[in-house]
């Protein structure tokens, strides 16, 4: 295993004006940076896991996890993750060449032994979503691979990125956004919190942030409608919506044809206590598929 050296570059981008591109109009919602890096980091566990089902990795992949942190006093969220990881030379191909997709690459290679579907992340623009928020990024990876040394990659959200050896004991990478002034907003449990409810609830490695699992791996609609009771359906809706009355009615879909698709769609009480000054509005399906 070739040993990590320090090295300065310029990332490889066929635009100088990118950066204020993914900063200001690649995405309406600033927010959804932290659904892009968890979906990374979830789809670093589920390479692993890829791996270990094949025969390729012969490690324990003990508990697969994802773990966001707050650090308000340093002003830094940190998105963690025991996955794949990655070596400095993964990094400068997958992190240095935007919008190159390691998950394309991964499913590409392991297309034929199935279950390729489940390989959701991107990294390259995804990745790069973090700096719409953060005025520094920085990567702490170790890959998975036998006597592999960490490394560390750092960039202030121009082209210029650093890449130096690090310290560090397990597999897996670390996403360490030093938040920009004015993404202070994200600062706060509260915010952070109902981001990841609402982006990463159905996650399917647990999801942690404050001491607490925040996501359901095993939503209802991943099981068996034989396996289920309507008291099943009922508290499950409640779930998603406490305040609200019980639907009248669902549907459990089991789709194996033209393509897959499971899902429940609910269909919610309508009110019908209408003033003068009220009009009648339909009131669509609740529909939640995987």
């Amino acid at each position: 295993m070739a040993a990590v050296v320090e090295e300065k570059g310029t990332i490889s981008i066929h635009t100088e004006n990118i950066f204020p591109i993914i900063k200001k109009f690649l995405y309406s919602d600033h927010e959804i940076f932290l659904r892009e890096l968890v979906s990374n980091a979830v789809d670093a566990t589920q390479k692993l896991k890829k791996l270990a089902a094949i025969g390729e990795f012969n490690g324990e992949l003990g508990d697969l996890k994802v773990t966001v942190a707050l650090n308000e006093a340093d002003k830094t969220i940190t998105i963690s993750d025991n996955g794949i990881g990655m070596t400095a030379e993964e990094i400068k191909k997958y992190i240095n060449q935007i919008a190159f997709s390691g998950a394309r690459e991964f499913v590409e290679k392991y297309k034929d032994k199935g279950e390729a579907q489940q390989i959701i992340g991107h990294f390259g623009l995804g990745f790069y979503s973090a700096f719409m928020v953060a005025k520094e990024v920085e990567i702490i990876t170790r890959s998975f691979q036998e006597d592999a040394e960490a490394a560390r990659w750092v960039s202030s959200g121009d082209t210029q990125f650093e890449i130096t050896p690090a310290t560090k004991a397990e597999r897996g990478t670390d996403i360490i956004l030093h938040i920009a002034e004015d993404s202070e907003e994200f600062l706060t449990k509260s915010r952070i919190s109902g981001i990841l409810e609402k982006y990463s609830r159905f996650m399917p490695v647990d999801i942690e942030f404050d001491g607490k699992v925040i996501n359901n791996k095993s939503p209802l609609w991943t099981k068996s409608p034989t396996e289920l009771k309507d008291e099943d359906y009922l508290a499950f809706y409640k779930e998603l919506y406490p305040f609200s009355e019980d639907p009248l009615f669902w549907i459990h879909l089991n789709v194996d044809y033209p393509f897959n698709l499971t899902g429940i769609l609910y269909f919610p009480k309508v009110k019908n206590d209408v003033t003068h000054k009220d009009k009648i509005r339909s009131t669509p399906g609740r529909y939640y598929y995987r």
